[in-house]
């Protein structure tokens, strides 16, 4: 049982049911009756799909399942998503849909010292914006060339002073020379920056052009623009899975992803990836999960949005890979048999006159029987050796896909449909990205709430200055820079904040009874537990392994070498190195500057009620579950409050389920007012 109002300050009460005590509970709560909120649930959750399921879902899962083991890989990253990324969702869309605040807010209600995750969590996604319309941009510009026929990646060009194939072109392969030289243009390392990609500049702008004007209205314009770039995916995804079933070899690629190599299990680097998959696929960590729920109905049951969408986003993942890996079975059977026919010309174990019947499985046959007598240049023409060499990320799509649809029919039709593809499955995520930074920051300073169509198109604006660093010539090698290193280890560490804010901070108990409140039903237990120990840990052992990774094996990046007309690896220099930390250090900061900002704010306040003698004892007691009835009984019992007025309640620990309550403010400046329910 609650005690009165006046006794608030010893007692440890639930936040969400102190709301409902009022009687109205979280979601018509003064502050938020102008709030936006979805038209539909249809609406809410096609939101959620497309931010989770982005270009990751096509690119990085399948190479990630190519290259650990197949069907094992997606055991163990169906097991890690159980057991950590559907409690860290669902606790992100609690929090979100419970508080209706953005990451800044949330954070800031639970303690006033945790201010900083939220802030942390906008540079994060400010940080994949840049980057992320740059991969837009990409799309937008193979989708203008695919409006030709032949496709313009289709065969070499031919150099105009000698009359001969373009020598690097040659020396690679028609995709891999437009990509590199025709597309970006690219420098031979990091340190050669070059001038501007003019085309690629104008690609950009247009990318941040249809940011900004879909989400001008904040979510009741993105929200009507995603029942297209939501859907039209999933429609392309099977259009080229029936397709790509009829080619031959995709039986073989078929083969290849469902095979498990179960050893893997035993590779830490294995689980390190699976780990990091999960927490990318979902967004955690970005602040625009916690955004997107705070539009909705506070009694919304937001625990099957979390399983409804995280299923979502593994069948997705599931069905990319089965697209990719029956595609890339049509590539390599293609490839090997051009081997086959290439080696057997005039050989004499070819018996039939007619070479296009001799099979891969024919010509190894006889390999491994003559091997022994052929000279070096013969190889074995093998089709799980071209399987395995993966294509890693862009150079999945804009190489190895490229090169495959220039071998259909209607190729022009093909590439265009899948470049249209990408385009909204990057919009969709970039809706979302964005809205991780604008929600908290519209939320926590009213000025900026009132400007909502001045701070949208500001954004973009500053999003152009700035990724104009990405459409230099050495643009490639600091989109890489800031996938690999600016957003992964900040967001493990916000994501680690924010499980031991609810977990330690808040209390599982109480944040249990704040979700009893909303869904009208109690969770299951388990997921006590999991806040507390599993997940935590996991996140923890995610940082400390992304931490010695970086530090043992060094930051690298892959270069395009054009003398040698191939891919190296080659290490960052001092400078970049430098770039690297900052951007670590900037986008982690916030974190401990809000607890130091914060606890001088309480000293302060301590200092000011110790003049007016007013200082009061502090009291430690054990948190008890608030009955609504009686605290609404208690309430009308005691004259001169302001209707609505509530104090501000932030805990820290002090024992497993004990709180200490720090003094407050009576008077904060507009930018920290206090955001809670």
């Amino acid at each position: 049982m609650c005690p009165p109002p006046q006794a608030w300050l010893g007692e440890g009460c639930s936040q969400t049911q102190l709301a409902a005590a009022h009687g109205s509970g979280a979601a018509e709560t003064s502050d938020d009756d102008d709030r936006p909120a979805w038209d539909s649930k249809v609406q809410y959750v096609l939101a959620q799909v497309g931010f989770s399921v982005g270009l990751g879902n096509v690119w990085r899962f399948p190479y990630l399942c190519h290259q650990n083991g197949g069907g094992a890989f997606m055991l163990l990253y169906v097991f890690l998503l159980l057991i950590v990324g559907v409690p860290l969702f669902f606790m992100e869309l609690a929090a979100g849909q419970s508080i209706r605040q953005g990451s800044i807010g949330v954070w800031k209600h639970i303690s006033p010292n945790l201010a900083g995750i939220g802030y942390s969590s906008c540079i994060v996604c400010f940080y994949v914006a840049l980057y992320y319309n740059v991969i837009i941009a990409w799309s937008l510009f193979y989708m203008g060339n695919s409006f030709q026929y032949p496709l313009p990646w289709e065969r070499c060009p031919t150099d105009v002073a000698t009359n001969d194939t373009v020598k690097e072109c040659a020396s690679s392969s028609p995709t891999s020379y437009f990509w590199f030289r025709k597309a970006l243009d690219i420098t031979n390392s990091i340190q050669e920056s070059g001038e501007f990609n003019p085309v690629m500049t104008g690609c950009l702008l247009a990318a941040w052009a249809i940011v900004a004007l879909a989400m001008i209205k904040g979510i009741k314009s993105s929200a009507k623009v995603m029942y297209f770039s939501s859907v039209f995916p999933y429609v392309v995804l099977f259009i080229f899975l029936i397709r790509g079933l009829m080619l031959d070899g995709a039986m073989e690629g078929i083969k290849y992803m469902f095979y498990p190599k179960l050893e893997i299990w035993g590779n830490l680097q294995v689980w390190r990836q699976a780990a990091t998959q999960v927490f990318f696929a979902l967004g955690l960590g970005y602040g625009s999960v916690i955004a997107y729920s705070s539009y909705n109905p506070v009694h919304n049951n937001c625990h099957r949005d979390a399983l409804m969408v995280s299923c979502i986003n593994f069948m997705t993942s599931v069905l990319a890979t089965l697209v990719v890996f029956v595609v890339l079975g049509f590539r390599a059977k293609t490839i090997a048999l051009g081997c086959v026919h290439a080696l057997g010309t005039g050989w004499p174990w070819i018996n039939s006159t007619d070479q296009s019947v001799v099979s891969v499985a024919e010509y190894r046959q006889w390999y491994a029987q003559h091997s022994s007598d052929l000279g070096p240049t013969i190889t074995d023409c093998s089709l799980e050796e071209e399987m395995n060499k993966g294509v890693e990320g862009t150079g999945l799509a804009f190489i190895a896909f490229t090169e495959v649809m220039a071998l259909f029919p209607a190729s022009p039709f093909w590439s265009t449909l899948f470049f249209l593809m990408l385009l909204n499955l990057g919009l969709s995520t970039m809706f979302g990205t964005m809205q991780g930074i604008l929600t908290p920051l519209m939320d926590n300073f009213k000025l900026l709430a009132r400007y909502r169509t001045v701070l949208t198109v500001s954004s973009c604006l500053l999003g152009f200055i700035l990724g104009l660093l990405f459409t230099q010539r050495s643009g490639n090698y600091f989109v890489a820079m800031f996938d690999d290193y600016s957003a992964t280890l900040p967001l493990v560490i916000v994501v680690v904040f924010e499980t031991t804010s609810v977990a330690w901070v808040y209390g599982t108990d109480r944040f249990l009874d704040d979700i009893e409140v909303m869904l009208k039903w109690r969770p299951p237990v388990v997921y006590k537990y999991l806040w507390k120990y599993v997940c935590l840990l996991a996140m923890v052992g995610l940082l400390a392994a992304s931490l010695l990774r970086m530090v043992f094996k060094g930051p690298t990046y892959t270069a395009w070498n054009q003398t040698a007309a191939s891919e190296m690896t080659l290490e960052y220099p001092g400078w970049a190195l430098a770039m690297i930390i900052m951007l670590i250090i900037l986008a982690s900061s916030p974190v401990p500057i809000g607890y130091l900002h914060a606890k001088l704010r309480q000293r302060g306040s301590l200092d000011s009620h110790g003049e007016q003698g007013g200082g009061q004892e502090m009291h430690r007691e054990l948190y008890t579950k608030c009955n609504s009835t009686e605290l609404l009984d208690s309430r009308q019992q005691t004259p001169g409050e302001e209707e609505g007025a509530y104090p501000r309640t932030a805990f820290l620990p002090i024992g497993s389920e004990q709180y200490r309550l720090l003094p407050q403010q009576q008077e904060e400046e507009e930018e920290e007012e206090d955001t809670g329910v």
